[in-house]
């Protein structure tokens, strides 16, 4: 596994320091599991992995600090069809945002940022639309497509 950058760290720190938080055991190990992961991992599986770190907490201590990290905006928190959380690390706001395409059959996740910038415009005007019809300060969103991919498509 591959330890957050010096860059990160100092990122992730500053966001939960300006929140009053330490970067602690398990909340750097969630960091660096979620920022070394391609994939989208459930509380559980980031719990399995956490523990072959480090026995520093059981599943409960997971919950909790995937919660804080996602009220402070360092990892977002999505459903993906299986009634399992998925979560997955936040970029920084300089890097490329991304949306999900998420298979009803084999539960898997593909991320796509191929055509955000056709749809930077639009979503753009349509938060502001939206801020202003319901006096709502829109923070972030997120854009999750589902249906069957190709190799379900195929094993029919």
């Amino acid at each position: 596994m591959t330890d957050l950058s010096d860059r990160e760290i100092s990122w992730h720190y500053n966001s939960l320091n300006k929140y009053c938080c330490r970067l602690t055991k398990p909340r750097r190990a969630i960091l660096d599991i979620l920022s070394d992961t391609g994939r989208h991992l459930s509380a559980d599986q980031i719990y399995k992995e956490a523990s072959k770190i480090s026995s520093g907490g059981g599943l409960s201590t997971i919950y909790r600090n995937l919660e804080l990290l996602v009220r402070i905006g360092l990892v977002w928190k999505f459903e993906a069809g299986d009634n399992k959380a998925r979560y997955e690390i936040a970029k920084r706001p300089d890097e490329s945002h991304h949306h999900h395409l998420i298979c009803k059959k084999c539960n898997s996740i593909i991320d796509y940022s191929d055509s955000i910038g056709n749809e930077k415009d639009f979503i753009r005007e349509r938060e502001k639309k939206l801020s202003s019809i319901y006096n709502f300060k829109i923070e972030n969103h997120s854009i999750d497509f589902f249906g069957v991919c190709h190799t379900c498509s195929k094993n029919k």
